[in-house]
């Protein structure tokens, strides 16, 4: 496996990178606002429980869907790994095992909620959990993107300020005003979309399998 991830390039890694976030971005969007909401979520799981016995194979598909944008999560914490690793090779590999633990624990989460062995409310502090790994990812990805010196500096800011936002959008959302989330939620989705998008456009900046900063 290690040797498997060494072989590819960076330039190809970003290609990998921005591909699978470009999907699963179209997935979340498909399975946010055309499935779930078929779903009674909010605080009464008895009412959820009868909805998803009406809704059986559409709430199945949106489990498939959600399990196939977790392990395109795992593909994206590997390939910036390589992307990064010229950089720095000990926080790629940190920014990496905090996505990997995140799609871990919702891919648990997920399956527990699937198969009914949680309820709605425990799968809700699973995935803040899962944030908080999702949370660290972002910030320490956007501080090694503004330490790589060969991608664009204001990709790390955006991706930085992402982290800060996610903070806010599910730890401290109470807190929070209505208008200000929803500005939350432009940052977190330029973060990683803008990144994605020069990974796959720009990617011939990339260094090649020699390392730049071995550490």
């Amino acid at each position: 496996m290690t040797n498997l991830i060494s072989d590819v390039s960076p330039r190809k890694a970003a290609i990998v990178a921005g591909s699978a976030f470009i999907i699963s971005f179209i997935l979340a969007i498909i399975v946010g606002n055309f499935i779930l909401p078929n779903f009674i979520v909010p605080g009464d799981t008895a009412a959820l429980a009868n909805d998803i016995n009406a809704n059986e194979r559409l709430f199945n598909i949106a489990v498939i869907m959600y399990l196939i944008i977790l392990a395109l999560d795992a593909a994206i914490a590997l390939a910036l790994y390589i992307v990064l690793k010229p950089a720095n090779r000990k926080l790629a590999s940190l920014t990496g095992i905090f996505r990997l633990l995140y799609a871990a624990i919702m891919v648990i989460g997920v399956l527990a909620l699937a198969f009914q062995f949680i309820e709605v409310y425990s799968y809700g502090s699973i995935k803040l959990i899962g944030y908080l790994f999702f949370t660290c990812h972002i910030f320490v990805l956007g501080y090694l993107v503004c330490k790589s010196g060969y991608i664009p500096r204001i990709f790390g800011v955006l991706l930085i300020t992402a982290s800060f936002c996610y903070v806010g959008a599910f730890y401290v959302n109470f807190l929070v005003p209505k208008v200000l989330l929803l500005i939350f939620m432009m940052f977190m989705i330029a973060g990683e979309l803008s990144l994605s998008l020069w990974l796959l456009l720009k990617n011939a900046k990339l260094p090649e399998m020699i390392s730049l900063n071995p550490r």
